[in-house]
């Protein structure tokens, strides 16, 4: 089996590699990408690969954005952070999902059910299939978090998303810090809260943040490519942007 991973973090690439060697060390990856265009331009100079592992955000855009310039061929399997009420939409045949984290046991139940579907009866409609799963993704109205229940001492206190300059990974916890520079714990990963805040008012910049457009203070070019981002309130470690996200950080920025 030939497959190809697009995953736009690289500790999430490796483990997902990891995990298919673990369920076969015969298959082959081709490639791994993390971008929408080093995979359309891979998908058109080779031949299609059996099976498509397929993040659905990207560096640089929408893994949808893929199927609009390349026909598939292949069946995918999705890595996606979607809640429960979006992932009803992937209940296509020739499509299945891992939710992250990615465990050993869901990643054998979506390979093993690859097998028993498509090796035994290839199918040909998938860019059909991957157009259905965009329109129904695209047409669900997700309702973002408006504010956060917070618990100070003995005192419970809400911040409203206007409040809030961005949420940064520290010493194994993750902050909420105000525009007046109040911080507060949150029992929230930030892979946790990309999904729940709405994308137009809340950026992930790296591993550490996700910021607002009104946080950002000054952006400056950095080395190989990156932005190095000074916020107020001012951050407590260094906001650098990989050359990898930057494009995408910038569409963000220019919207």
């Amino acid at each position: 089996m030939k497959v190809l991973i697009i995953e736009d973090e690289q500790i999430a690439a490796d483990k997902l590699t990891n995990l298919v060697h673990q369920y076969d060390p015969e298959i082959d990856i081709l490639e791994q990408f993390d971008t929408v265009e080093d995979t359309v331009e891979w998908l058109q100079k080779n031949e299609t690969p059996d099976l498509l592992f397929l993040d659905i955000h990207l560096a640089d855009g929408s893994s949808f954005e893929i199927f609009d310039q390349v026909e598939l061929k292949c069946p995918v399997i999705f890595t996606t952070a979607y809640d429960q009420y979006a992932i009803q939409a992937f209940k296509i045949k020739s499509v299945d999902y891992l939710l992250k984290p990615v465990k050993f046991e869901d990643l054998k139940a979506a390979l093993d059910k690859y097998k028993e579907i498509f090796e035994s009866a290839p199918s040909d409609n998938f860019s059909k299939d991957m157009q259905m799963l965009a329109n129904l993704i695209q047409n669900q109205k997700k309702e973002y978090k408006s504010r956060f229940l917070i618990k100070v001492g003995n005192i419970i206190k809400t911040i409203s998303i206007d409040d809030i300059a961005y949420f940064q990974f520290e010493d194994r916890t993750t902050l909420l810090v105000t525009d007046d520079n109040r911080r507060y714990p949150v029992n929230h990963t930030l892979d946790e809260l990309e999904q729940m805040l709405d994308p137009k008012k809340f950026a992930r910049a790296n591993r550490q943040f996700i910021v607002t457009f009104g946080a950002i203070h000054k952006i400056h070019p950095y080395f190989k490519g990156r932005l190095k981002i000074d916020l107020l309130p001012k951050q407590s470690a260094d906001l650098v942007i990989s050359a990898d996200k930057t494009k995408g950080f910038k569409a963000w920025l220019d919207q």
